[in-house]
């Protein structure tokens, strides 16, 4: 299973338009596209005004002055919000759902929005960008737009974030942006893992009252008959008010069927969020299908790693160490370990939401577990205090941890020397000849508990350093010497384009280093360049 994956896209620079708004500065970044804030200027530029312009546009600052054209509309583009806020009689934006009397105009209609935006009004820019993309992919992006759009329409909910505006930039002189679908939506203050990786202690009431907003979103899209499709801490936002507001439809699904009971996807997704069944769900010419219950199981990884720490139930330095305890799991094989810093009521959710087989899991809907934590009190009440309901808690074992995962991933490779009882780090920075090397990187672990970890060298928080970094990254083609969080690495050279890695969080990249390695045959190995948060300035190699 792999994410979708879009030609990255330069730094499009400040001051560049985008209808009304103009880009100001980098948000993040993803499978298919970068997000920018952008603030309001002004009305729209006229088309034409700068056909130069674009990411090599003219002008003293380099910013350039886009011309956009207006695709179906996801709502209005407003200042102020609120509940009356719909741009339409309906709710919809205009008379007829669509935006404009025509359904292809802007976002408010002919008329204009009903809430005008406000001089410095921000807002989060996502542009998907289609330039270098295969016919195939580009109909596969703009089937994601697609898909935002339409759920941006009609799920109007204060647990939602709201799509304002959409727009297909038309940059003829600049091959980049020609093309490119940008999403206007709310700008958040940060997302929920980045409030996890934090590392502050919110303390029980705070993560009920996240929690809580979760479950009503997805109770929301559930009941307007939509799965989410990839509901993880980065597709949570909150917003300055404190606010909790579900985002990133991009893989959303309507259900179908004579019951609404599933809906089709493209085979994308987090390895980390798939239920197990996802993982042999055949592949037809629509997608992959998609139920409710897919959510539910991404909800009780979510509360897990809300509680601790950004942890997962399932052991594995990578994921697919985790799927493949995610699969013993669902085979019956190992109990669910769920860490001691989970709360008794939400351990019991936990439970729930994680029942091995769609059958079980269908049986706790969004609506029914948001219900629950209701009644229980489990939702932060005044002054942020949370009520845990007392009761016979289902039984969730909590045994030993996995071992013997089968896997053939890259953090699973022949055992390493064991450092472990002098605690001394091995010194890593040994160069393989005399030479200077050209730069130095400081080998990064995503995962919290192995940052936390890394000082015990534990083996299955270790990381692999391939042998070739034009081959698939397996067991066979990784070097027998291990490296850990904090391990500084000499480089000499980098290759961009090798073969893509993804880590646990989902980044992706083609670059690669290649880092010295005494005790490797060659006496060099190549590190991902996932695998660090350096870029060290080193010569390509040749």
């Amino acid at each position: 299973m792999s994410e979708s994956v879009s030609v990255p896209l330069e730094r499009v620079p400040r001051g560049y338009r985008v209808g009304p708004f103009e880009v100001t500065e980098p948000i993040a970044a993803g499978g298919w596209g970068t997000v920018y804030e952008g603030r309001f200027v002004g009305s729209d530029p006229a088309p034409g005004d700068s056909p130069e312009a674009g990411l090599n546009g003219a002008g003293n600052d380099g910013a350039g002055q886009g011309s956009a054209t207006a695709i179906r509309s996801g709502g209005v583009v407003d200042a102020e919000g609120g509940a009356d806020d719909t741009g339409g009689p309906d709710g919809t934006g205009g008379p007829d759902g669509t935006g404009g009397p025509d359904g292809t105009g802007r976002s408010g209609g002919a008329e204009g929005p009903k809430n005008p935006p406000g001089e410095g009004q921000v807002v989060a820019l996502k542009f998907l960008p289609t330039a270098g993309l295969a016919p195939r992919q580009v109909r596969g992006l703009v089937e994601t737009a697609r898909r935002e759009i339409e759920l941006g329409r009609r799920a109007r909910h204060p647990r939602l974030i709201r799509l304002l505006d959409s727009v297909v930039l038309s940059e003829p002189g600049d091959p980049a942006l020609d093309g490119a679908v940008v999403l206007v939506m709310e700008r958040a203050e940060r997302s929920l893992r980045q409030l996890i990786e934090a590392e502050k202690d919110l303390g029980e009431g705070e993560k009920g009252r996240l929690l809580t907003g979760i479950f009503e979103g997805l109770a929301h899209l559930h009941g307007l008959g939509w799965v989410h499709g990839d509901l993880k801490p980065d597709n949570v936002l909150l917003m300055a008010d404190g606010s909790v507001k579900l985002s990133d439809f991009g893989l959303a699904a309507e259900l179908e069927g004579t019951h609404g009971t599933h809906g089709y996807i493209p085979p994308f997704g987090t390895p980390d969020y798939l239920p197990p069944e996802r993982w042999q769900a055949p592949l037809g010419e629509r997608g992959v299908q998609v139920r409710p219950s897919a959510d539910i199981w991404a909800l009780g990884i979510v509360i897990h790693q809300v509680f601790a720490g950004g942890t997962s139930p399932f052991p594995g330095a990578t994921p697919m160490a985790r799927r493949a305890a995610v699969q013993e799991y669902a085979k019956g094989r190992t109990p669910l370990r769920v860490d001691n810093a989970v709360p008794p009521f939400w351990r019991e959710l936990i439970g729930d939401c994680l029942a091995p087989t769609h059958a079980a899991r269908a049986e706790h809907t969004a609506a029914s577990l948001l219900a629950r934590i209701e009644a229980g009190g489990a939702a932060a009440g005044p002054g942020g205090r949370v009520r845990v309901r007392r009761k016979a808690l289902l039984a969730v074992a909590v045994a030993a941890a996995l071992c013997g995962a089968t896997a053939a991933a890259w953090s699973y490779a022949a055992p390493a020397d064991d450092d472990r009882s002098s605690g001394a780090r091995p010194d890593r920075t040994a160069a393989s000849d005399s030479a200077e090397p050209a730069g130095r990187v400081e080998v990064f672990n995503v995962e919290k508990g192995c940052r936390d970890r890394a000082e015990e060298r534990d083996q299955q928080c270790s990381l692999g350093l391939a042998v070739d970094p034009l081959a698939a990254y397996t067991v066979d083609n990784v070097v027998a010497t291990r490296v850990w969080h904090g391990d500084v690495l000499s480089v000499d050279c980098r290759m961009p384009q090798g073969l893509p890695v993804m880590d646990e969080a989902g980044s992706r990249s083609t670059e690669w280093f290649r880092v010295r390695l005494p005790d490797a045959p060659s006496g060099t190995a190549w590190l991902p360049a996932v695998r660090t948060r350096d870029l060290p300035t080193v010569p390509e190699c040749a």
